[in-house]
C-alpha cells in the first residue's frame, strides 16, 4: 500500500543492532579449555572425586552405597556363619524345652524273684516319671522279699518285711509244708521246728529254733510256703528232706 507503513510484530522483530557475545562461561576457547581438562583426568580421578563428594563407588565405577561400600566381602559370611550359630542355639533350646524331664530312678525286679533276702543283681535302678507310692530307691540289699515279683515290677516298701532281718550268718531259706491251715498260726518272727517224713518212715526233726522271715501268700494248693532264717548247713538238709518228704512244722512259744 503506498504512503502507508508497514506493520510488524513486536514479537517477531527485533531492530537491528551489533550481534551479542556469548556468555563468558560458553565461548568456543571456554568449552575447549574444558574439554581438554576433563580427558586428562583419569577414571581414578573420578572415583576419587566421587569419594570426596560421599558418592563412593564400586571398582569398576559403578556407584555404590555409601553405607555399605566400606565392608569387606569376608563381612558377610561371618554375619551368615553368626546367624546359622543363632538358629542352631535356639533349635536346641526349644528342643531341651520340649523334652520330658528325666524320672526318678527307683529299684525294680531285674528278673523274676521268689520271697527271700534280695542280694546284689536282683534289682536294678530304672528312672520312672510315675513311680508307684512307696517305691524303693536304694538300700534294698539284705532286705527281706515277703512276695514273688515279675521282672520290671517295681520295689515298693509293702513288699518288704520290716519287723525282721536276717540274723548274721544265716540265709533264707524257703520250704513248702503240707499244710496250709497250721501255716496261718505262725508269722514273722514266730520260732519253729520242722520235721520230715518219708513213705513208711516216722517223722525226724530236721532244723530246729529256726525263725520265720515270711509266709507268702500262696493259692495253689500245695500247702504253704514259709521262708526261714536258717544256717547253710540247715538249708541243705532242709532242701534234701523236702525233695522226697512231707514237711511240718512245730510251733515253740515266745
Amino acid at each position: 500500500m503506498t504512503g502507508s507503513r508497514a506493520l510488524v510484530s513486536p514479537l517477531t522483530h527485533r531492530p537491528a543492532g551489533p550481534a551479542q557475545a556469548p556468555p563468558s562461561g560458553g565461548s568456543p576457547d571456554h568449552l575447549d579449555s574444558l574439554r581438554r581438562h576433563l580427558a586428562d583426568r583419569s577414571p581414578g580421578d573420578w572415583r576419587l572425586a566421587g569419594r570426596r563428594r560421599g558418592n563412593r563407588r564400586f571398582a569398576d565405577g559403578r556407584p555404590g552405597n555409601p553405607r555399605l561400600a566400606g565392608r569387606r566381602p569376608g563381612d558377610r559370611r561371618r554375619r551368615r556363619a553368626i546367624a546359622a550359630l543363632l538358629a542352631s542355639t535356639g533349635v536346641l533350646l526349644g528342643y531341651s524345652a520340649l523334652r520330658p524331664a528325666p524320672g526318678t530312678p527307683v529299684l525294680v525286679a531285674a528278673r523274676d524273684l521268689s520271697p527271700g533276702v534280695l542280694r546284689a543283681g536282683d534289682l536294678r535302678p530304672v528312672p520312672l516319671h510315675h513311680p508307684p507310692d512307696g517305691a524303693i530307691r536304694s538300700d534294698a540289699v539284705g532286705r527281706v522279699l515277703t512276695g514273688p515279683m515279675r521282672r520290671g515290677e517295681p520295689l515298693t516298701d509293702a513288699r518288704l518285711l520290716h519287723s525282721l532281718r536276717l540274723p548274721p550268718g544265716t540265709v533264707a531259706t524257703p520250704v513248702r509244708i503240707s499244710d496250709a491251715d497250721v501255716a496261718r498260726l505262725i508269722s514273722p518272727g514266730s520260732t519253729i521246728g520242722v520235721l520230715a517224713a518219708w513213705e513208711g518212715q516216722a517223722a525226724q526233726l530236721v532244723a530246729d529254733d529256726v525263725r520265720v522271715v515270711t509266709v507268702p501268700e500262696t493259692d495253689d494248693g500245695k500247702g504253704a510256703l514259709v521262708v526261714l532264717a536258717t544256717t547253710p548247713a540247715q538249708a541243705g538238709t532242709l532242701a534234701a528232706a523236702q525233695a522226697g518228704g512231707h514237711l511240718s512244722i512245730t510251733i515253740k512259744p515266745g
